[in-house]
Order: C-alpha cells, then structure tokens, then sequence
C-alpha cells in the first residue's frame, strides 16, 4: 500500500497599487496588483505550503523567506518548481491539487484552465490533477471589501520508491 500524505495551505494578500496582478502563474489584467515580497502570486504560495505541509517540510517561509534578497519581486512559479523538487528529494509524488481562490474581482472562471495548464507545467504532473474553483466572499471581509484575496489549497501526495 501507498503511504499517502495529504497537506493544507492558506495564503492571503492585499491589494496594491502599481503592481501587477499574478494569480495561478498567469499575469491579469487588473487596476491593482498584489503587495508582497515576491511577485505575491497568493495561489502559488497556498500550494507551496500544502505541498511542503504534506510532506512535512515546514512551510514557504522557511525556504524562501522574505528577509532573502534572492526572492525580492521573484516568479512564483520557480518557487514552484523548488519546493517540487525538494518533495520528490524526499520521495514523494503529488497526487492531486484541489485550491480555492476567494477574491470579489477580478472575474476568474475565464483564467482557470491557463493557470491549471501554467501550474501543472511547473510542477510536471496532469492538468487534470490540478482543480481550481473560485468564489467571493459575498461581500463579506476584506475579499468582500476588495482589500485583497485569499487562497485555500489540499495537496495530496504519495511515497515513491
């Protein structure tokens, strides 16, 4: 039997001007952008920390912390393509991907299979192991209030070899 590990990731980030929006490692078209260290891909990163929380690596922060010139304005997605390589050193494999983005604006559903394609790119598994549903707030928070968006994502994972 497969030893199967599954792991949770949540990440938040606020909006901000003059910046560009990167969700699901697509850049979109929007008024704002997201603050961050990176380029506050907050997709990407939920799924870094489920991933690395499944195999117990500790979380994003510890790999790539914000404090490190290295990942100033940097492409997520190589943070992606990192933390895969640092699970399939410890002889995992990724099973499947099931993320949540919360966010009032922009409109996504027109985005989702670029960012499944974009993100299964990265981390060299099938498009169809990767699920992303978005959804609002109803007005309700600070994704209600546009203040920024939050991601939820599972990650499963199995041992190999």
């Amino acid at each position: 039997m497969k030893k199967i590990r599954i792991g949770f990731g949540y990440d938040v980030h606020r909006f901000a001007e003059n910046r560009e929006l990167w969700l699901g490692g697509i850049r979109l078209e929007h008024d704002k952008g997201l603050d961050g260290h990176s380029d506050a891909d907050v997709l990407i990163h939920a799924v870094c920390d489920a991933l690395l929380g499944a195999a117990d690596l500790r979380d994003i922060g510890f790999h790539f912390p914000d404090t490190d010139g290295r990942y100033k304005n940097v492409d997520s997605k190589i943070l992606l393509r990192q933390t895969t390589e640092l699970l399939r050193a410890s002889k995992y494999e990724i099973g499947n991907l099931d993320i949540t983005v919360c966010a009032e604006n922009p409109k996504l559903n027109p985005f989702i299979p670029e960012m499944k394609t974009c993100l299964s790119a990265a981390m060299q598994i099938d498009p169809t192991d990767v699920s992303i549903k978005a959804t609002t707030s109803e007005k309700m928070g600070f994704v209600g209030r546009e203040e920024g968006i939050a991601v939820y994502a599972v990650a499963l994972i199995h041992r190999v070899g």
